[in-house]
C-alpha cells in the first residue's frame, strides 16, 4: 500500500508568501517550470501600431498590402518570434499552404537526374514564402485524374504545379472544373485562364540551325520530340524559321517524329542516314534522342561531329560524359522549379492568370558534336 508522506517520517510545511515569491522569482530566472507565452498576431500589431487584420493579411501575402507594409510586419514578426498555428490557419483561410505535385512515374524519362534539380527549386520557391510541397506520384493518366482529385478533396494541397504541358491537357481540364489553382510548366493549345512558365525552346530550335548553317551546312535534318507535348510543335516551329532565316529550303523528309528515348533516336538517326542524299547535320528536341542518333551515325560507319554533326536540347548530364560531349541548349531546372512555386502561390493568394506568365531561355554549351561539313555542300 501506498505511504503517505507524514507515514514516511517526511513532513512537509506550507511555503510562506515571502519564500515562495523568492522561489518563484528563481524559477523565473532560471526557466524552470515557466512555460512561455505564445507571440500573437496581436503582439506584432501592439508594437507595429496597426490592426491584427493589417498583421494576417500581411503575412497571407493578400495584394491589397502595401509591399512596405508587408516587409515592416514580417521583419517585426521574425524579430518577435511569430510562428502561425498551420491548422489555425487553415481553418480561417481555408488554405493549408501546401503547394501540390504529382509525378507521372511511367513516363519516359520519369526519374532523370535532373528531377533532383527541379524538386529543389519547387521547395525553395515554397520554403521562402513559408509553404510545403506535397508530392504524389500516379502511374497513368487515370490514376493521375484520381490522384490530382483525392489531393484535393483531402485539401493535402492548394494548388498544383503541372509539368510535362500537353497540347491537350486533360489536367486542367480537371482542376478548371474542380476550380483549383494551378500553373503549368510549358503552354498548352488552350490558355484560357492558364498561368505558366517556360522556356522558349522554339528559339533554341532556330537558332542550332542558324548555328549550323553558319558552319556551312545546307541539309539539316530534325528529330522531334513527344507528339503529345506542346513543345514539340513549337521546336518545329523554330526549326522551320531557322531554315527560313538561313535561306535554306524545308524537306519533309529531313523530319522524324516522337523520339524521346535513346532506342527511338536510334531508329530515326537510320531513317534519316539511310537516304539517298542524308543531311550532314541533325538537331534534335531532346538529348536522349541525340545520344541514341549518335549510335546511328557510328552504325553507318561515320562519327559524330566530324562526318555528321549534332545538337541537341536539355542539358542531360550524360551528354556532357558522351564522346564527343553533345553540343546543347541547357535548361536550368533548379530556377525552373522555383519560380514555378513562386507563380502559383501568387495565383493561389488571387493573382490573374493571365499576368502568370514568364518565359525564359536555354542556354548553349558547345562542346564537341558540331562543326563543319566534311566537305563543302553547295546544295540549298
Amino acid at each position: 500500500m501506498k505511504k503517505s508522506l507524514a507515514e514516511t517520517g517526511f513532513e512537509t510545511k506550507p511555503l510562506d508568501s515571502e519564500t515562495a515569491a523568492k522561489s518563484e522569482t528563481k524559477m523565473q530566472q532560471e526557466g524552470v517550470g515557466v512555460k512561455q507565452s505564445r507571440i500573437t498576431i496581436a503582439d506584432v500589431a501592439d508594437a507595429l501600431g496597426v490592426t491584427k487584420g493589417t498583421v494576417s493579411r500581411a503575412l497571407n501575402g493578400y495584394s491589397d498590402i502595401a509591399d512596405s507594409t508587408r516587409l515592416r510586419v514580417q521583419r517585426k514578426a521574425q524579430e518577435l518570434g511569430y510562428r502561425p498555428l498551420s491548422h489555425a490557419q487553415a481553418i480561417r483561410t481555408g488554405r493549408v499552404r501546401s503547394i501540390g505535385l504529382v509525378l507521372q512515374i511511367n513516363a519516359h524519362d520519369a526519374q532523370r537526374p535532373f528531377l533532383a534539380d527541379f524538386l529543389s527549386g519547387v521547395t525553395k520557391g515554397a520554403s521562402d514564402e513559408h509553404w510545403t510541397l506535397t508530392v504524389s506520384t500516379a502511374a497513368s493518366d487515370t490514376d493521375m485524374r484520381d490522384t490530382l482529385t483525392r489531393l484535393v478533396e483531402e485539401r493535402k494541397a492548394d494548388g498544383f504545379i503541372l509539368p510535362r504541358a500537353l497540347r491537350r491537357d486533360y489536367r486542367v481540364e480537371l482542376l478548371r472544373r474542380l476550380e483549383v489553382p494551378f500553373v503549368l510548366y510549358g503552354r498548352t493549345n488552350d490558355l484560357t485562364g492558364c498561368p505558366f512558365y517556360d522556356i522558349r525552346g522554339e528559339q533554341a530550335m532556330e537558332e542550332a540551325v542558324l548555328r549550323l548553317a553558319a558552319f556551312g551546312h545546307r541539309r539539316i535534318g530534325f528529330i522531334n520530340g513527344g507528339l503529345e507535348y506542346t513543345y514539340s510543335a513549337l521546336r518545329l516551329e523554330g526549326f522551320k524559321a531557322g531554315l527560313a532565316k538561313a535561306g535554306l529550303i524545308y524537306r519533309p523528309e529531313y523530319i522524324q517524329e516522337d523520339a524521346v528515348t535513346v532506342a527511338q533516336g536510334h531508329a530515326a538517326g537510320e531513317r534519316l542516314l539511310g537516304q539517298a542524299e542524308p543531311p550532314t547535320a541533325i538537331v534534335c528536341a531532346v538529348d536522349m534522342a541525340a545520344l541514341g542518333l549518335y549510335q546511328a551515325i557510328r552504325a553507318a560507319g561515320q562519327e559524330p561531329g566530324r562526318d555528321v554533326s549534332v545538337i541537341a536540347y536539355d542539358g542531360v548530364p550524360e551528354g556532357a560524359y558522351a564522346t564527343p560531349p553533345l553540343t546543347t541548349f541547357a535548361v536550368d531546372s533548379r530556377r525552373a522549379g522555383e519560380r514555378l512555386a513562386r507563380l502559383l502561390i501568387t495565383r493561389i493568394r488571387g493573382g490573374h492568370p493571365d499576368t502568370l506568365r514568364e518565359f525564359d531561355t536555354a542556354q548553349l554549351v558547345v562542346r564537341g558534336s558540331d562543326g563543319p561539313p566534311p566537305r563543302p555542300d553547295f546544295t540549298t
